[in-house]
């Protein structure tokens, strides 16, 4: 049975605190959940596959009201999110679904910005890098289309929106 009490709750963390502040919080016996991706990291001389935050300076900590001071107290953690004047909480649902999408090892992206049709956007790699154009419809997260500035014509270009950001 689930304490109605509990939620989860989106915690902001120091910069790059977030292992540090998890394992504290799991050594106050305080459930977390700190979704972490495998990135390959290249050295001089070497390649290694390590593991970072999916959401950086987020981690999840399951806790009722009255823990919120024990978590704010906690190393590398710096305060809530909230929304609407309230601390936000994060519907069970939704922690599960990203724990599954974490699972299927599929190659997720997290952008902190939004981008609209109409807007100037940079093309920051692929064979257009380095071109600003503009937004005209993203199709799927795959497929944008783009009209090139001055040229009076749009180009369909099939790259990740993770590839352009505001202008």
């Amino acid at each position: 049975m689930i304490d109605q009490n509990y939620k989860w709750y989106p915690v902001y963390t120091h910069s790059r605190a977030e292992k540090k502040a998890n394992e504290e919080l799991n050594r106050k016996g305080i459930q977390t959940y700190l979704p972490l991706k495998k990135v390959v990291k290249q050295w001089s001389d070497r390649k290694k596959i390590v593991e970072e935050p999916l959401i950086k300076s987020y981690l999840f900590a399951y806790i009722s009201a009255r823990e919120y001071a024990e978590v704010l107290m906690t190393n590398g953690v710096a305060r809530f999110i909230y929304f609407s004047n309230k601390v936000a909480s994060i519907p069970d649902q939704q922690i599960h679904d990203l724990k599954l999408l974490l699972a299927t090892d599929s190659d997720l992206e997290i952008m902190d910005y939004e981008i609209k049709p109409g807007e100037s956007v940079l093309i920051k790699a692929g064979p257009f890098k380095g071109i600003i154009a503009e937004l005209v419809a993203v199709q799927n997260k795959q497929r944008i289309i783009l009209r090139l500035q001055n040229m009076g014509y749009s180009i369909n270009i099939n790259t990740s929106v993770a590839f352009v950001e505001p202008f």
